[in-house]
C-alpha cells in the first residue's frame, strides 16, 4: 500500500467511526452500509493529492481530540440546525470558489450521464430530484467542516484541475462505478439507461 492509499484508510476509519455514531433526525439507511460508505468517500478521496488528504487526516485528528463529530456537523449544517461553522471571510470566498467549480462539474455530469446523475443528489434546492439534500446543500456542509490548511489545499486540486480541463467529478465516479463491477461510467450510465427504459 502506498503513502497515499495509506493517509485515505486512516481517512476512511476516522470518518467512519464518526459516521457510525451521528444522531439523525431520521434513521440513515448508508449507516447500515459500511462497506459502501468506504467506497463512496474513498472514490472522492482518491482524487484529492496527499498534501490535502494530510491536512484533511489532521482536521479529523484534532475534532477527535476536542470531541467533536465533524459528520454530525456537516449534516446538522446541511439542515440548518446549526451556525456557520466558518465566518472568516477569506475561507468563505475558497468555500465558495469551491462550490463553483464542482457544480459546473456536477452539470457537465448530468448532461453526459443523465440517467446515471438522476440518481443523485439534486442540484440546488428547488430542483426536481430526490426529497433529499441538495448537491450544494451538502457540499457546502461538508466543506465548512474542514480547516482553513485543508480548504485551500482542496482549492488549489480544484482550480489545477479545472485549469487542465479534468473533470474531477467524472473521476471520482469512475473509481466509484468500478466498486459496482463496471468497467466506466460510460457502462454504468448504459446500464441505468437500460433500467429507466425497462421500468417504462
Amino acid at each position: 500500500m502506498g503513502a497515499k492509499e495509506a493517509l485515505i484508510q486512516e481517512i476512511l476509519e476516522a470518518e467512519l467511526g464518526m459516521f457510525l455514531s451521528v444522531q439523525a433526525q431520521e434513521p440513515v439507511s448508508c449507516q447500515q452500509d459500511p462497506d459502501g460508505f468506504r467506497a463512496t468517500r474513498g472514490a472522492q478521496f482518491s482524487v484529492w493529492s496527499e498534501q490535502t488528504l494530510a491536512s484533511y487526516r489532521e482536521d479529523l485528528e484534532k475534532a477527535v481530540e476536542e470531541g467533536r463529530n465533524l459528520m454530525t456537523l456537516k449534516y446538522a449544517r446541511m439542515d440548518n440546525l446549526i451556525p456557520k461553522l466558518q465566518e472568516d471571510i477569506l475561507v468563505e470566498n475558497l468555500i465558495e470558489q469551491i462550490v463553483t467549480i464542482q457544480v459546473a462539474w456536477q452539470k457537465e455530469m448530468i448532461e453526459k450521464y443523465p440517467y446515471l446523475m438522476r440518481r443523485g443528489r439534486p442540484l440546488e434546492e428547488g430542483d426536481e430530484g430526490l426529497e433529499t439534500a441538495s448537491f450544494v446543500n451538502y457540499l457546502r456542509g461538508e466543506l465548512e467542516t474542514y480547516s482553513a490548511e485543508t480548504l485551500a489545499h482542496l482549492y488549489k486540486d480544484v482550480s489545477e484541475s479545472q485549469e487542465n480541463e479534468r473533470n474531477l467529478t467524472e473521476a471520482i465516479y469512475e473509481n466509484m462505478v468500478k466498486s459496482h463491477g463496471y468497467a466506466s461510467v460510460q457502462e454504468a450510465e448504459s446500464a441505468a439507461k437500460a433500467h429507466a427504459t425497462e421500468r417504462g
